[in-house]
């Protein structure tokens, strides 16, 4: 299936309230799949709320399929393959923010977040451990990427995933309102478009981004959820600070023409990037 719709699910989630979080999901999953959508992404920690600090030992969810949270929605990716966030606790006790990809009942693919910012108004690294693996992973509809809002704004996750043949860029954030742009727009939602805008058009890849909306602790999450092609035009965009679901399809055949037109990937040299990056850390 190389044509699917998506689903954008920009919701609002409450604040370390899994049960409440999970009926969410549940009730926008089956709206997505009334709607014709295969895939309903959600945005980040959609499960548990962002500014958790110490509710984040209370909210974990072990990897178990038998787990009370886990155990519905992988019921309910046998209607729509699943892109969830919650707070993943391992065998050994650490936390980890973690993205799941859900399809046919059974957890394809688990991204725990690498960049864990602890600047400005973020402190992450206080109870999370950063995750240390980034890879692409096969779906039904085609090769995927899964990175979580910090991961995305450095640029190496998404070029490991492109060069591990990802062609869906999946992005999910839980973004606060910061600083000025143009006019009419917040500085941090210009320049997250920005950079999507941008990978989309340098990788020549689909570039799915869905953010949240709603307050938490007074951090005012900007919503603006959007899809870029793989020409770098904007086929989707959500509106600001408001819930929305938010359908568009995807044809991932556009990528062939693209890379005809530009072949960026088949003359990327990553054998010379490997000499380059042991040069500069042998410094």
């Amino acid at each position: 299936m190389r044509t699917f719709k998506i689903a954008l699910a920009q919701i609002y989630p409450r604040l370390g309230d899994l049960e409440a979080n999970l009926q969410k999901h549940l009730e926008v999953i089956e709206d997505a799949v009334a709607r014709g959508a295969d895939l309903v992404v959600f945005p980040e920690l959609s499960l548990t709320g962002y500014v958790l600090q110490d509710l984040t030992y209370e909210v974990a969810v072990p990897l178990d399929p038998t787990h009370p949270i886990l155990r519905p929605l992988l019921e309910a990716s046998m209607r729509a393959d699943l892109v969830v966030g919650l707070v993943e606790i391992d065998e050994r006790g650490r936390y980890y923010t973690a993205g799941l990809y859900l399809s046919q009942g059974r957890l394809i693919h688990r991204h725990r977040k690498i960049y864990l910012p602890t600047y400005g108004m973020f402190d992450e690294g206080r109870d999370m451990a950063p995750g240390d693996q980034v890879q692409a992973f096969d779906t039904r509809f085609g090769r995927f990427g899964l990175l979580i809002c910090e991961d995305f704004w450095h640029i190496s996750p998404p070029y490991l995933l492109w060069l591990d043949g990802a062609e869906v860029l999946i992005l999910t954030s839980a973004s606060p309102g910061r600083g000025l742009g143009i006019p009419g727009k917040l500085g941090s939602a210009q320049w997250v478009e920005l950079v999507n805008q941008a990978y989309a058009s340098l990788f020549t890849v689909f570039v799915v981004h869905v953010n949240r909306a709603g307050f938490e602790d007074g951090q005012n999450f900007w919503g603006g959820s959007t899809i870029f092609d793989p020409n770098g035009e904007r086929i989707l965009q959500g509106p600001y600070f408001d819930e929305a679901l938010l359908l568009a399809s995807i044809d991932l055949d556009q990528i062939r023409r693209t890379r005809i037109r530009l072949p960026l990937l088949r003359d990327e040299r990553p054998a010379l990037v490997i000499r380059e990056l042991q040069r500069i850390l042998n410094r």
